[in-house]
């Protein structure tokens, strides 16, 4: 089985109605059927993720190749057994290096259906394949002795890793466009308990680019809306007639105490037969694939979740990269840091904005950014808070008359946070993480909310990248806990890959 989202499971048998309702035969034929009717456009869409990595491997393989050792023929000395020692042209080893790594790339399930399109899911795939493959060549060369140029090494792994994820990326764009047109969707009915199936539809609808079209729904009701858009198109004493009829590519199950386990597993077994697919919806959501593990015991398919962590080695980790990165990056961008200060300064008072914010285990911390409002902006914050745009949590508002017109182009491109570098560098904040609150904010959590103030909050994190100031309050909560709840390395680095292309864009704050 495979985990989607973070709650829901794949499972590769569906369910049916009477266990000697399928004949042998007939159970062989949709077997084959099932193997073999896969979607035009999957198969498609594999085959030109395979082309782009064979083009990606060998643009990184021989390009290492080539500016390690230019067009010189060079060789590979090789120690044999009693003296036969050989050699081999280092364009061999390229080959024999592409062909490895390309089948490594296929075996780790990187073009599997269940993981395009997925997002980190299918980065870190790439990933895993690419540094094991590297680790087993560098382990068996180190083991027979053989003396590889590192340096030619060193340039294919983090050029060939880096095209390999560009070139899903831009795939993934590509797949996301087309389903935004209504192409390339999975029709999907749900079928549970209707208070259950609202939740999921919920979820699922939070995801578009899953490629998952609710076209109706199974529940106790047998009629009306499940939500505005998706129809109850039956009960649940009338199942298989339902999905049918709506044409359905695969089932969600919510569930339902109507629905015992043998008839679950009966109606998974005609819908292999109709081959649609299988998806169990788990009730715990926001809970990220890796921290779910699938255990079978007698017959049972147990699901094991583990617990965030936020001590040890990946913490660890976490800052190390935070101080290396922040301290890079304010040098690297000083000279921008000093052309802003200059124009805020020219705008009237101080270039520099200091707040108090709360952070890690509730500890306040003064934040640092480039004013974008005119000096007495708290003052005047009283008169505006009924025109706020948020639901009295957080004060939002559009056309904020305090915010100047230095401060706007700022604020749209984020450019007046650059200045949190420092506190990263610090220790009060992280690169990535929850919004750092305001001290109101905060004496206003509910008691969950607490868990935002788990790990340091960041400069940017998955509220930044979702929608900015456009989301609710209680998006935004939901964001920073599933963050907290699923935060890896991995994950921080794709947050900051998509934190440039919203600066770039500059849509969504203000």
């Amino acid at each position: 089985m495979t985990i989607l989202w973070g709650g829901i499971v794949a499972v590769s048998e569906p369910w049916g109605v009477q266990l000697g309702a399928i004949s042998p035969s007939r159970l062989i034929d949709a077997q084959h059927s099932a193997s073999t009717k896969q979607a035009d456009w999957q198969s498609a869409y594999r085959r030109r993720l395979a082309v782009t990595d064979l083009i990606v491997v060998v643009v990184a393989v021989f390009g290492a190749q080539l500016l390690r050792f230019g067009e010189d023929s060079a060789s590979l000395f090789i120690p044999g057994v009693s003296g036969a020692n050989f050699t081999i042209a280092y364009t061999a080893v390229s080959v024999i290096f592409s062909v490895a790594w390309l089948l490594a790339l296929h075996g780790y399930g990187t073009r599997d259906a269940k993981t395009i399109g997925t997002g980190t899911q299918e980065y870190r795939k790439l990933a895993d394949a690419s540094i094991r493959v590297f680790g087993v060549l560098t382990i068996a060369a180190f083991l027979l002795h053989i003396e590889v140029a590192r340096a030619y090494l060193l340039l294919a792994l983090p050029a060939g890793l880096c095209l390999l994820i560009a070139g899903r990326w831009l795939w993934r764009g590509w797949l996301s466009q087309q389903r935004s047109q209504g192409r390339f969707l999975t029709r999907v009915v749900l079928v549970g308990e209707h208070g259950k199936s609202v939740h999921v539809a919920r979820e699922v609808q939070r995801d578009h680019a899953a490629g998952f079209q609710v076209v109706g729904a199974v529940t106790e009701r047998g009629s009306g809306q499940l939500l505005p858009g998706i129809p109850v198109i039956g009960d649940l004493d009338e199942l298989l007639p339902s999905i049918e009829a709506v044409e359905a590519d695969a089932v969600v199950y919510s569930g339902s105490d109507q629905i015992s386990p043998p008839r679950l597993r009966e109606f998974g077994w005609e819908l292999q037969s109709r081959s649609i697919d299988l998806i169990v919806a788990a009730a715990l959501t926001d809970i990220a694939g890796p921290r779910i593990h699938a255990r079978p015991v007698a017959g049972l398919s147990l699901i094991h979740v583990d617990y965030p962590e936020f001590t040890g080695i990946r913490y660890a980790t976490k800052r190390a990269f935070d101080v290396i990165a922040s301290a890079l990056a304010l040098i690297v961008l000083s000279p921008v840091l000093a052309a802003v200060a200059l124009v805020v300064r020219g705008d009237g008072g101080p270039a520099l904005f200091l707040q108090e914010r709360v952070g890690l285990d509730g500890r306040r911390f003064r934040l640092v950014k480039f004013r974008s409002m005119v000096e007495n902006a708290e003052d005047l914050l009283d008169d505006l808070l009924p025109f706020s745009d948020g639901n009295g949590r957080l004060f939002k508002m559009h056309d904020d008359p305090r915010v100047t017109r230095v401060g706007a182009f700022l604020r749209r491109h984020s450019l007046d946070e650059l200045p949190q570098l420092w506190n990263v560098l610090r220790g009060d904040m992280s690169l990535v993480g929850p919004r750092p609150p305001l001290l109101r904010e905060v004496q206003n959590y509910e008691q969950w909310d607490q868990r935002r103030l788990l790990v340091k909050p960041g400069i940017t994190g998955l509220w930044q990248v979702s929608g900015r100031s456009d989301l609710s309050w209680e998006d935004s909560v939901r964001l920073d806990l599933y963050y907290v709840e699923n935060w890896s390395l991995t994950g921080d680095l794709v947050i900051l890959w998509r934190t440039v292309r919203a600066l770039l864009h500059g849509h969504g704050a203000y």
